[in-house]
């Protein structure tokens, strides 16, 4: 039986996650669990509500720390993307969330023959999120907003790297939570390797797969499930017929969100052979119009921080030492790249092969790389020698053609003619395979990851399976058992003849 929480945020209640360890957070929060038991459905939902609260209350402060944070950072982008775009699925979690925690009554044949079956979807307990900085708020709000819709309570942390934003948050959350609910965990608790090492009941990580790879260790040495949210390089294909205008400024513009620091940004293209003048063109044209100026424009974001930027720059300085061809898009009078804006302008590889770095690292910045194809198989071999991607992107009519390339290719998704638009769909998981990741969330998704699908059976039936199913064994048990094979056999004869036929 679902009941309300015993406590929420009272007067003289706003204690500071930072007054506390990481390890105490935890204790404090999985003793609330066990005391005030599973919520019900309105605790649930005003949850929810505050988590919104949270960010819309305090919309301007939050886009001048991801300003701060990142060096540029247009507050056009941070709202759509960390305040406003985390609304779509917490508030479809809100508006589902009753019927989502419904026991369901699975068969009611045999329920009123005296076997009733149902299934819970019970709450996990505590649940420890580790976001990343790109969409410092976005990737952790979400599923944070999915963990109450599932009953449990929440540990968050943000990227150390967003410092500035992680503190807002950290700061206002009092505000709305009590600690025993959602507790924010900043670098004065420790690092993300800390983090990991927690005993929570399941652990999200969004990140980089090496990064991902340490956080499944750590969580496996003490058996805590994990969900990882990782990257990888995100292949496009343009199709045949596909018209190259509209396939340049879809790509262009897609490789430029937040300055090309999104783990679903298309990271190589292929075009076909004989167009891929035009297209490389066209996309130089489409950066051309769209950035005017670079160093002093707000609405173009910086790279987070030095690292990343000297290793972007790397990465395209080695592939044109080793023979790529480079075409960037500089304003006049700029100097680009620039160190103290930490800004990189749009640049188009051709000519990339193996052995430069770029082929094998995901480049995480403005950067688009252009192969031609002749035949659609060059490309499938090629996506798939790279390891799965997080998504696909082709360019082009749903046809046989796109029909093979998910077909013979595995990707977390596949997304055609838009960016990620998956991502606002409450009927699809947003997630990777492989390389790419394990596990998904948003809409229903994320309410299933962060529960227990819990089976309860009661049987009033004559017959008792522990009986048969131990000694001593009886000519009935031998016929019984012999019956059932006979049956299965029969079974499954009639399955390979109907399969032949088809």
């Amino acid at each position: 039986m679902t009941k309300p929480a015993e406590v929420g945020v009272r007067t003289g209640d706003k204690v500071s996650s930072e007054t506390h360890t990481m390890e105490e957070l935890l204790e404090i929060q999985r003793a609330a669990f066990l005391r005030d038991g599973i919520p019900d459905a309105k605790t649930r939902i005003d949850r929810i509500n505050r988590l919104q609260a949270l960010l819309l209350d305090n919309a301007d402060e939050i886009c001048e720390a991801l300003d701060a944070d990142f060096g540029t950072r247009p507050r056009e982008l941070s709202i759509s993307a960390d305040v406003a775009g985390c609304m779509i699925d917490l508030t479809h979690q809100r508006r589902s969330v009753t019927k989502w925690m419904k026991e369901k009554n699975v068969s009611k044949i045999q329920g009123a023959l005296g076997f009733t079956q149902r299934l819970r979807h019970d709450p996990l307990g505590v649940v420890g999120i580790m976001g990343p900085w790109n969409f410092p708020l976005q990737l952790t709000i979400v599923p944070a907003g999915s963990a109450f819709a599932a009953g449990n309570r929440v540990l968050l942390r943000p990227s150390s790297i967003t410092a500035k934003t992680t503190e807002v948050i950290a700061k206002h959350a009092p505000d709305y939570f009590s600690i025993e609910e959602l507790a924010v965990i900043t670098a004065k608790h420790g690092g993300g390797a800390d983090f990991s090492k927690l005993k929570v009941d399941h652990m999200f990580f969004t990140g980089s797969p090496e990064v991902g790879a340490s956080v499944a260790v750590e969580a496996g040495k003490n058996l805590v499930p994990v969900t990882l949210e990782l990257g990888g390089k995100n292949p496009a294909i343009v199709d045949v017929d596909a018209d190259i205008d509209d396939a340049a400024k879809f790509l262009a513009d897609a490789r430029m969100v937040n300055g090309g620091q999104v783990c679903l940004c298309p990271d190589y293209v292929f075009v076909p052979e004989n167009k891929i003048g035009e297209f490389t063109d066209k996309v130089i044209e489409r950066w051309t119009t769209n950035y005017p100026s670079i160093v002093g424009n707000k609405q173009y974001t910086s790279t987070i921080n030095d690292k990343n930027y000297q290793r972007i720059v790397g990465l395209i300085d080695d592939a044109v030492d080793l023979g790529a061809t480079k075409r960037q898009v500089i304003p006049a009078g700029e100097k680009l790249p620039n160190d103290t804006a930490r800004k990189i302008p749009p640049t188009l590889l051709t000519g990339v092969k193996a052995g430069m770095k770029i082929e094998e690292d995901e480049v995480f910045g403005p950067v688009l790389t252009v192969y031609p194809y002749r035949e659609l198989d060059e490309a499938i071999d090629k996506i798939n020698s790279a390891g799965h991607p997080l998504t696909l992107y082709w360019v082009g009519k749903d046809n046989d053609r796109m029909a093979k390339v998910a077909d013979h290719t595995r990707s977390g998704s596949i997304s055609g003619n838009d960016f990620a638009m998956h991502l606002i769909s409450h009927g699809l998981p947003f997630g990777g395979v492989g390389r790419s990741g394990m596990g998904n969330y948003h809409g229903e998704f994320g309410f299933q990851t962060f529960s227990h699908a819990r089976a309860v059976t009661n049987s009033t039936l004559p017959i008792k399976f522990a009986e048969l199913m131990s000694a001593p064994f009886t000519d009935r048990d031998t016929k019984l058992v012999d019956r059932q094979m006979a049956m299965f056999r029969r079974f499954l004869r009639g399955s390979i003849r109907k399969n032949a036929k088809r």
